[in-house]
């Protein structure tokens, strides 16, 4: 799964909107301490959806921090 991070909650949960619209699994979380970020919800989602999210980031002015992995007990940024 990979998780991506929001600077504001309205941008979370447009985001979100926008995958389930898509059909796309995604889950709200908390943000991981070690991703500073904005605000404290991100959203998981598969790893085979990255383009078409990407592409919905893009197209939709979605604004975010980043998009990560978590490699072990860190994440790094896609």
């Amino acid at each position: 799964m990979l998780l991506m991070a929001f600077d504001s909650t309205q941008q979370a949960l447009r985001a979100e909107m926008l995958l389930e619209y898509a059909d796309i699994e995604n889950d709200m979380c908390p943000t991981p301490k070690q991703i500073t970020a904005g605000c404290a919800l991100s959203l998981e989602f598969p790893e085979d959806d990255l383009e078409q999210v990407k592409q919905i980031v893009r197209e939709e002015s979605v604004e975010i921090r980043g998009i990560y992995i978590k490699k072990e007990d860190y994440y790094v940024e896609v």
